[in-house]
């Protein structure tokens, strides 16, 4: 084991040959397990990618994964005071949903529930949230002997915490208390839509989403289908898993498959 071993070049002969810049390392297999390009502080760099381009693999768009959205300067200014609350709410975008906790960020929005969906989110789109799942908030307002902002307030203050709940009423309050106006009230408690601005990128992102195309690579081996004996495992590919130990099961298993084979 050759600890804090830069690699500066990888080159094929009648074995592969990896030159860095303490030795020069011969074998008649090679495994790339470099990982993606996320927390690059704790190293990530593209060398994976570099490899399999240099020996014509194909690699998909990589883009951070499981990460915070961040929110335009408007939106910041709206809700970011708020840093710190969270609510357990489902999140959508056109064709993926989760129902976790969202977070209130100084930049944006985080949790289990954002970061679930940033990995199916593309740029420039907006995201839907619901902020009641499964609940009917404006039932008990239409119920209630009053309906005005006091009981909207009472209402959502059951459902998520109080300070976002008071902040986010006071930037979408209906214009009358009808019963029209509830049932819109309603709808966009459910149907809350925002425009993330972006994320908070690599460097926070948990995974990296994108990389070598599976299609190249022996899905019992992980052996290369055009380079005999290079081997692509773990993040480097283009798999990408949910939260909840997800990633690091694949990492094992591809990696379990590729020793096995080697």
């Amino acid at each position: 084991m050759f600890p804090n071993c830069d690699v500066k070049e990888v080159r094929r002969a009648d074995v592969f040959i990896a030159a860095t810049d303490s030795d020069e390392f011969h074998a008649p297999a090679l495994v790339v397990a470099t990982g993606g390009l996320s927390i690059p502080k704790l190293g990530a760099t593209s060398l994976g990618y570099d490899i399999a381009r240099q020996f014509g693999l194909k690699i998909r768009e990589t883009k951070p994964a499981l990460v915070p959205f961040t929110l335009s300067a408007a939106n910041r200014e709206m809700y970011c005071d708020l840093a710190g609350v969270s609510a357990d709410v489902e999140v959508f975008t056109d064709h993926q949903s989760f129902r976790e906790k969202m977070l209130i960020t100084h930049r944006g929005l985080s949790g289990p529930a954002i970061l679930q969906i940033s990995t199916y989110w593309q740029s420039g789109s907006a995201v839907r949230i619901d902020l009641a799942p499964g609940l009917i908030p404006t039932q008990a307002i239409r119920e209630g002997k009053e309906r005005n902002m006091v009981a909207a307030q009472a209402a959502l203050q059951g459902i998520l915490p109080k300070r976002f709940a008071t902040r986010w009423l006071d930037l979408h309050a209906p214009q009358a208390w009808s019963n029209r106006d509830l049932e819109a009230l309603e709808r966009e408690i459910h149907n809350w839509v925002i425009k993330p601005a972006g994320t908070e990128g690599y460097e926070k992102a948990e995974v990296t989403s994108g990389g070598v195309d599976t299609d190249e690579l022996s899905g019992k081996t992980m052996e290369s289908r055009l380079v005999p004996g290079l081997y692509f495992i773990g993040e480097v590919v283009d798999v990408t898993g949910h939260l909840g130990g997800f990633n690091f099961q694949w990492a094992w298993a591809s990696g379990a498959a590729a020793g096995r084979a080697v």
